[in-house]
């Protein structure tokens, strides 16, 4: 097992991926506390350890000796990182737009603009830079091949992801967009199956339907990807396979610009591996728009 010094014990995803990484080598019942935290990160920093020992069914000393392992003197400086970042990121939605109200009042809207700016350039030169290609690679292939592929995308996800599906499908029929009106994601993935992926987004705030299909889809055997915005995010745990985006933002809810852009570079990863039908498809697609008159005559 790598030693403290080779992560940054400050960095609550550091440690998250410590833990993924040490999981194998420990012993069961450390395992059994480890493996509660990896798929509950959220309360690491608001739960104490008794709680926490009480609900993952293990002596609270399990989690003394989870941390030790990993190189922590104790189970609360291992927590630290997670309660400082709640500190840090505590301002509510609510607390957030009376921010942006301050900056009217105070005529700083310039200062503003730069810093929203600032923040979209970063979060996508963060996805272009931190994104491996084996791994978008890997997300095509996996979504190309499946059996189905459903594409799942709750509150301020949904029009992103319902994006990702409307132009996906021109390329391959295998792609389902869930929810569906009128139902729950639960209900849509009612007969997914381990020939079956299940493409799921959420960021902090996390959506509990999001988390609770990432669940049953691994329960039945299916392959999840997941797009979220940390490696303590509930629907990390359980990925198949990881996308990363940031939505760091001076606005009141959290930005899916770096989404978009992840979600176009998967696009074109998947029209790549796919063969000449698909291709034919994208054409057909677009021919039957033109003989249809969807498109503005004379605008090409």
């Amino acid at each position: 097992m790598d030693s403290i010094s080779d992560f940054d014990r400050h960095d609550p995803e550091a440690v998250i991926e410590q833990l993924q990484s040490a999981y194998a080598s420990m012993a069961p019942r450390v395992r059994q506390a480890a493996r509660y935290l990896l798929d509950n990160p959220n309360e690491i920093g608001v739960s104490s350890m008794r709680q926490i020992a009480q609900v993952a069914n293990v002596p609270p000393n399990t989690l003394v000796r989870m941390a030790k392992a990993l190189g922590f003197d104790g189970y609360e400086e291992l927590r630290a990182p997670f309660r400082e970042a709640i500190k840090r990121g505590g301002d509510s939605i609510p607390d957030r737009a009376r921010s942006l109200q301050d900056v009217s009042r105070s005529g700083r809207q310039g200062e503003l603009f730069g810093q929203l700016a600032e923040a979209a350039f970063d979060n996508i030169e963060t996805v272009f830079a931190q994104t491996s290609v084996s791994d978008l690679r890997s997300a095509a292939r996996k979504i190309v091949k499946a059996h189905i592929t459903y594409v799942l995308g709750m509150g301020s996800c949904y029009s992103a992801m319902q994006g990702f599906f409307y132009v996906g499908r021109m390329a391959i029929p295998n792609l389902v967009f869930t929810p569906q009106q009128a139902s729950l994601p639960l209900d849509d993935l009612a007969r997914i199956g381990p020939k079956d992926v299940l493409f799921a987004a959420t960021y902090q705030p996390y959506r509990r339907e999001t988390v609770e299909a990432t669940i049953e889809a691994k329960a039945r055997g299916a392959t999840v990807i997941s797009m979220t915005d940390s490696r303590a995010s509930p629907i990390a745990a359980r990925a198949d396979l990881l996308l990363l985006v940031p939505t760091r933002t001076p606005q009141f809810f959290p930005s899916t610009l770096a989404m978009v852009a992840m979600l176009e570079n998967l696009l074109a990863f998947i029209v790549s591996e796919t063969d000449a039908d698909a291709v034919s498809s994208i054409e057909e697609f677009d021919k039957k728009r033109r003989s249809a008159g969807v498109y503005w005559p004379g605008a090409e």
